[in-house]
């Protein structure tokens, strides 16, 4: 196996263990979309295992060092990271603009240092990099039949969704590592504060005020996702059923919550396997149609 080939083969292996969700959907891509999706999966998994898994003395110091040698790795000098070479080989392939991936690493140095966001504003400018930008180096694999200009805006507001669909899952996992990603003004306006949340969290009892905010802030994701979805039909006809299935499956993480109760904060929420294999197997037929018929 070739170092760059064990270099993808690690991408994969990242995207199947901590992205069932999306590594589901990429099992509806044509073969040669695979790695590279898997690649962006891999970069983006490795930068937040170096922010979040505690492991690191000098996580600031990782992330620069993961900087420098991503630009040597696009400037087409080796480093031997099992990550980074797969990644500039689909980002030269696919015409990928480098710059996302710096605005990505600063999202990620934000979470060094910033515990919770005053309002969306300030949220968003975080989400933008953290996930809107995700999906724009996306959908150069994915492909458009419109312009690719006219589809990026559709294509961020889906990175957008799917991280605030994570923030309204995760919030008692990411309470634990000391963050809130929901609005401070957002929150106060229903009564509810950061002590709350993490007395809702240590005794697994619900409050009344927290289930509002979070009925809210639902209400508002899936406003994020109805201005998202008008971009599906703009990408390649083989690539639709995968942005489909996971679309479909993360806005279901919606509903699971409210069918919760919004119990979010002592359990995490996830869509039950029959829902996920309904979802997931028409996606599948649709693909193998696509493939053949280009529609």
């Amino acid at each position: 196996m070739t170092d760059l080939a064990a270099a993808y083969a690690r991408c994969r292996e990242l995207n199947a263990r901590h992205g069932r969700t999306f590594f589901l959907a990429t099992r509806l891509l044509t073969p040669a979309q695979r790695p590279a999706v898997h690649a962006l999966y891999g970069f983006a998994r490795w930068a937040d295992e170096i922010v979040d898994s505690g492991t690191s003395a000098d996580p600031a110091g990782e992330l620069e060092l993961l900087e420098a040698q991503l630009d040597d790795e696009l400037a087409g000098r080796p480093t031997g990271h099992p990550v980074l070479a797969a990644l500039a080989d689909t980002a030269r392939r696919h015409s990928i603009d480098s710059a996302l991936f710096g605005e990505f690493l600063a999202s990620m140095r934000m979470d060094l240092t910033v515990t919770s966001y005053p309002d969306f504003a300030a949220l968003e400018r975080y989400v933008r990099g953290s996930a809107a930008v995700i999906g724009l180096q996306l959908l150069p694999v994915f492909g458009t039949v419109v312009p690719r200009a006219e589809a990026e805006p559709a294509a961020a507001a889906l990175g957008r969704a799917f991280q605030l669909t994570n923030f309204l899952r995760d919030v008692g996992e990411d309470l634990d590592r000391g963050r809130v990603y929901l609005p401070r003004d957002v929150l106060a306006a229903y009564g509810v504060d950061r002590e709350l949340l993490v007395w809702c969290r240590r005794t697994g009892k619900a409050d009344q005020r927290v289930r509002r905010v979070l009925g809210h802030l639902v209400a508002h994701t899936s406003a994020v996702y109805r201005e998202a979805e008008p971009g599906v039909p703009m990408l390649h006809p083989v690539s639709r059923p995968c942005v489909r299935t996971a679309f479909a499956l993360y806005r279901d993480i919606l509903d699971e919550i409210a069918a919760a109760d919004y119990r979010v904060l002592d359990r995490r929420v996830v869509v039950p396997t029959p829902r996920r294999l309904a979802v997931a197997v028409p996606g599948f037929a649709r693909a193998l149609v696509a493939r053949v018929t280009g529609r």
